[in-house]
């Protein structure tokens, strides 16, 4: 494999936090999906409005993650995960004495299992444009966006291995080798996330690729080169989601 090299991506300033999101064993992914949109999200964009929602940050950012459903309806074959929730700080809020919605604060909590903060590092590796047309019959936000086709991994550490040689691997050797892959196939915007705690979560940094549709995720599986990244990964550990709608609470035009 021959890659060109690059210097080192640059990490954005602050702390992009994650939310992973499970619906409970009794709630439709239709009936999460409605209570996070019309009962949750407004609730958060209004705390940091009022700089309350973590000890008083406030959030530039905040998206809502709608992974999608696997086509054989098997509950033992659906995704870990139904979406996530991404807010973007100055820095990382003081850590959580308790998961979120242990005592539901709203109905979306009550059909979500309790949720605990994931505090990563960005990386832009590509900044490809996305659509954004806040609501004018409506208050604008929150609003929804697609015409894309997204895929999430989140990686796992493999059992041994240092976490600060993954992530000098993955900026130095794997993001050269997937943005080249990225470019030759279509693919317009690529980010990367890096724990800042990866010894203490489940994953250790997360990907997320977007294409104008699916074709290009199948062009970009099939020019994809190995390049080393499983000597540092475990990957049985690693989850793969597809989505193509994205719920937007805060965000400047762009």
């Amino acid at each position: 494999m021959t890659v060109t090299p690059e210097a080192t991506p640059k990490a954005a300033a602050g702390a992009k936090m994650m939310y992973l999101i499970k619906r409970r064993a009794t709630t439709s992914r239709e009936e999460l999906i409605a209570h996070w949109f019309a009962n949750h999200m407004p609730a958060v964009i209004a705390r940091n409005k009022n700089g309350g929602a973590t000890g008083g940050l406030q959030a530039s950012r905040y998206l809502g993650i709608l992974f999608d459903p696997k086509v054989d309806d098997d509950p033992a074959k659906q995704p870990i995960w139904d979406g996530m929730a991404q807010l973007w700080f100055d820095k990382a809020p003081p850590p959580s004495t308790s998961a979120h919605g242990e005592v539901p604060a709203d109905t979306f909590q009550e059909m979500a299992e309790p949720y605990r903060p994931w505090a990563t590092r960005e990386y832009v590796i590509m900044d490809g444009p996305l659509p954004l047309k806040p609501l004018t019959l409506n208050a604008p936000f929150p609003c929804t966006r697609s015409g894309f086709f997204k895929v999430t991994f989140l990686v796992c550490l493999k059992a041994g291995a240092d976490s600060g040689d993954l992530f000098d691997y993955w900026l130095n050797v794997h993001v050269p080798n997937v943005r080249q892959t990225m470019e030759a196939v279509g693919g317009f915007r690529y980010v990367v996330s890096h724990s800042l705690d990866p010894n203490n979560e489940t994953y250790a940094g997360m990907a997320e690729l977007y294409f104008p549709d699916p074709s290009g995720w199948d062009r970009y599986r099939d020019h994809i080169k190995p390049d080393g990244m499983d000597d540092f990964i475990n990957r049985d550990g690693m989850e793969v989601f597809h989505s193509g709608t994205e719920m937007v609470g805060i965000e400047a035009p762009r």
